[in-house]
């Protein structure tokens, strides 16, 4: 692993062989953040470090998988059998959070997440099942004679 961290510039190098606590890379795009992540991870995993142990956490699921296939590519080229670390987004994350924390959150196991297209099509569903209670009382409404005086709507 030491030949391949060789290919790092002196800060990611840094970051890679800082192997106690947390890390936080701050830097702008193209500069080797991610790089930077997968070098630490092997690095990590090469020194003993269970992969189980490790959690890696990205935006997109392609993000997230281009990191699995870097950090198994840099363990191969070090001589390391492959172990993946936990790998996931922000949303993956906390959705398999609060599935396993479900009770003490006060949710059903099986809950559901909407996006945004599941949250339209809800709200779509409520107006027409709405729309299908109120139009009957108005014909309802309409046939009947009487009105109340007290009542401004009837």
């Amino acid at each position: 692993m030491l030949a391949l961290l060789d290919e790092l510039n002196p800060k990611q190098r840094l970051a890679v062989e800082t192997t106690e606590g947390p890390v936080l890379i701050l830097a702008g795009a193209g500069t080797g953040k991610t790089r930077a992540v997968t070098y630490r991870m092997a690095n990590l995993i090469a020194n003993g470090v269970p992969a189980e142990a490790i959690l890696a956490v990205t935006f997109t699921n392609k993000a997230a998988e281009e990191m699995r296939n870097r950090v198994s590519g840099l363990l191969l080229r070090a001589g390391v059998l492959p172990a993946q670390p936990w790998l996931s987004t922000f949303h993956s994350l906390c959705a398999r959070l609060l599935r396993r924390e479900s009770a003490a959150a006060g949710l059903p196991r099986d809950f559901a997440i909407y996006d945004d297209d599941d949250q339209l099509a809800g709200v779509r569903l409520a107006m027409i099942s709405q729309r299908r209670l109120y139009e009957p009382v108005q014909r309802i409404k309409r046939a009947l004679p009487i009105k109340s005086a007290g009542c401004p709507r009837c």
